[in-house]
């Protein structure tokens, strides 16, 4: 052992070079390691970089931007029934993302492909199942099931820990501004036509917002199946 500390010892003296490259590199990390802000900044750049390499080639791959067969834009009153889907926060108790793996399948259906969701903005996977996934919940029940369902959960499930949400059932959909929300998803892109925007307002006249909701949940996950 001592021989081979001696060895070493003799190679650095008699290689200078390499003991001021080691002296550098000892010196331009304790520099990093010392210098709080200039951590913050390098590991910031690092995560920047690996986070575009990650996303950035998903925007060139087809299968995760464009529509699977037979999708088509929400109607406008289904987009009605979506932005009280998101208003009543459904999202923190339903997932809308079956997951690729046998038990998930065998319950819910087709696992979900990036494609059914390119006309959600945002999109509603979800981050928990206190109730189950309703990614492929369309034309499983009648939409009489689900109003009374929405209406009082727990006379068709008896456990069930859903609210209740009667009061949909008198509130009537805003018409007025149904126009503008297509004629802003059109903008961003979603095939709807100058008269589809132009008759929104019409398509949900005298329309509840169970109505709307009902409309929503029932094309769920039909273009997969």
């Amino acid at each position: 052992m001592l021989e081979k500390q001696h060895k070493m010892a003799n190679n650095n003296h008699s290689n200078p070079q390499a003991t001021d490259s080691r002296g550098r590199l000892a010196r331009s990390h304790e520099k990093v390691e010392t210098n709080s802000f200039l951590m913050i900044v390098l590991i910031l750049a690092v995560i920047s970089v690996a986070g575009l390499v990650e996303i950035v080639p998903l925007f060139f791959k087809k299968s995760l931007t464009q529509p699977v067969e037979g999708l088509k834009p929400y109607t406008a009153l289904q987009l009605a029934g979506r932005d009280i889907y998101i208003r009543e926060g459904c999202f923190t108790c339903h997932s809308q993302m079956i997951r690729p793996f046998h038990a998930e399948t065998m319950r819910y259906g087709h696992f979900s492909l990036a494609g059914e969701f390119v006309y959600d903005r945002p999109f509603q996977w979800g981050s928990k199942r206190t109730g189950p996934d309703l990614h492929r919940i369309g034309g499983r029940y009648s939409d009489e099931w689900h109003r009374q369902h929405l209406k009082d959960p727990r006379s068709l499930r008896p456990y069930s820990n859903m609210p209740a949400y009667p009061w949909l059932a008198d509130r009537m959909v805003d018409a007025e501004t149904m126009p503008r929300r297509l004629r802003v998803l059109q903008i961003l892109g979603h095939p709807y036509t100058d008269e589809e925007v132009a008759g929104a307002a019409q398509a949900v006249e005298g329309k509840t917002e169970m109505d709307a909701l009902i409309a929503y949940l029932q094309i769920l996950g039909t273009a997969v199946r």
